[in-house]
């Protein structure tokens, strides 16, 4: 039991995505966790889905499986859980256990950046400063690593300056309005 009061106590400190609970469940995890997890999991605990998604796409405590992985975390992405949705999108931006698909990577990713996930948020501007199937766009990948940036997200700052030196000034104006609008919008559904 100690490993699921661990677990839950990660999920109130959102911003350890995949750190502690690697450590957490490479050094604690038993049969008796996974199967309780499973329990929890197939009775449609989101959090117990999330947990055997991360296990089986990272090989923690258990032998990886992108397969299941995929399925555990597809369950918690349709309801909403936001690291899911990241990490669905990158199974789909990386072809693993799931066809490499942008289109549905950029669905989940922007599914996560929508509730705040800085990585989601980092992800997701990368795909539009790249020449993805998304279409290049520097005035959208600036308002995501904006968003990141603002919460701390390294990355994403560092992203954000390298697509400042490709904009004009017309295209840094509208991405710091489209960051704004983004911002708002985040803001609105967080109350």
């Amino acid at each position: 039991m100690k490993l699921i009061q661990r677990v839950l106590a990660i999920f109130l400190v959102m911003g350890f995505i995949s750190i502690c609970l690697t450590q957490q469940v490479r050094a604690e995890s038993s049969d008796a966790d996974i199967s309780l997890f499973i329990s929890l999991a197939e009775q449609g605990d989101v959090n117990a889905q999330w947990v055997l998604g991360f296990m089986y796409l990272n090989g923690e405590g258990i032998p990886q499986n992108y397969k299941q992985a995929a399925y555990w975390l597809t369950k918690a992405a349709e309801q909403g859980f936001a690291l899911a949705q990241f990490n669905l999108g990158f199974m789909y931006d990386n072809g693993k256990g799931v066809p490499q698909d942008d289109k549905k990577a950029l669905y989940w990713y922007k599914k996560a950046a929508l509730q705040g996930l800085a990585e989601a948020q980092t992800n997701l501007g990368v795909m539009y400063a790249a020449d993805h199937s998304a279409g290049q766009d520097y005035a959208i990948a600036y308002s995501w690593f904006n968003l990141a940036a603002l919460q701390g997200n390294e990355l994403g700052r560092k992203n954000r300056n390298l697509v400042l030196e490709n904009m004009s000034s017309s295209q840094i104006k509208e991405g710091q309005i489209l960051s704004t609008a983004l911002y708002e919008k985040i803001e609105n559904q967080a109350r």
